[in-house]
């Protein structure tokens, strides 16, 4: 399936809300991955205490994204992601895994705690999606390792694009030598056998998330061994190449969409959306507009 022929499908859900018969898709869609930095449901907890003058700013800098579909992580709970996506604007899926309680762990500083960080999805209201068990591989039996949210998005005469929100290991970034290396290869493994599952079966995917590795550099082994050229589950990274600027200290991408490279590459624009002034999080949005 070409994305744009999943699009006009998919004209027919937006021109639902506002007119009685389809009409062409004159919105693009957009998808977005947003790691939002330990996101707690009270003001002063976790590892980044928060006001609510800083909810109100990461609220503001979602609208500013117009985004329709937004992969998110390290969000506590439902009550959390509530306090930055609307739940009049969006329907918020998040994992299942009930994850450790509070302990400390924010890096040595005094007095934090380490709350839950959860992964899923807000979607836009008017978008119609079926919800899938989560994927568990990826915690490889450890219940301190995140699971996988995965959604389908279904357009007209039975068009679908299954999105997938994850976040992996951290602490390879690149090379192999640290001790969560074997980790992180065992989750993409989880996630090699997903992706081909689901291409397999003739459906159209995207990886959205905190993949915690710079998969960009040239012949980074565990993109090589994610990735597989010419065949179902062939990926390409919307980014194609170019640099991070959300902090000057790294010029490669950790966040990634990775898209089914049977979608129209020039149907996509990718953008990652900086802060204007005081950094919301540590981590920039990333978005993919795929036009009509």
């Amino acid at each position: 399936m070409r994305i744009k022929s999943f699009l006009i499908a998919l004209s027919g859900l937006y021109a639902a809300s506002c007119s009685a018969g389809p009409e062409p898709l004159t919105k693009p869609i957009v998808l977005a991955s947003w790691n939002l930095e330990h996101l707690a449901e009270a003001d002063g907890s976790g590892c980044k205490p928060r006001t609510e003058a800083d909810y109100a700013a990461l609220r503001e800098r979602l609208r500013s994204l117009s985004a329709d579909i937004i992969a998110f992580q390290e969000v506590e709970t439902l009550a959390a992601a509530q306090r930055v996506f609307d739940p009049k604007v969006y329907d918020i899926l998040i994992e299942e895994r009930p994850g450790s309680k509070r302990k400390p762990g924010c890096n040595g500083r005094p007095g934090l705690f380490l709350n839950r960080q959860a992964v899923g999805f807000a979607v836009r209201k008017g978008l119609e999606v079926e919800r899938r068990p989560d994927l568990v591989d990826l915690q490889l039996g450890d219940p301190n390792l995140r699971s996988g949210v995965e959604i389908v998005l279904a357009g007209g005469d039975g068009q679908t694009l299954t999105l997938l929100s994850i976040h992996l290991k951290s602490g390879c970034a690149s090379g192999e030598a640290s001790d969560a290396c074997d980790t992180l290869q065992r989750q993409t493994q989880a996630l090699r056998s997903w992706v081909q599952t689901r291409a397999g079966a003739s459906e159209t995917v995207a990886v959205l998330g905190d993949f915690n590795r710079r998969l960009s550099r040239p012949g980074d082994r565990l993109w090589t061994l994610l990735d597989s050229p010419g065949a179902p589950g062939d990926l390409s990274l919307a980014a194609d190449g170019r640099k991070a600027q959300c902090d000057p200290k790294y010029s490669e991408f950790i966040d990634h969409i990775a898209l089914d490279a049977r979608l129209e590459a020039s149907a996509a624009t990718f953008q990652e959306a900086l802060y204007s002034g005081e950094r919301l999080s540590d981590h920039c949005p990333i978005l993919v507009t795929i036009a009509p």
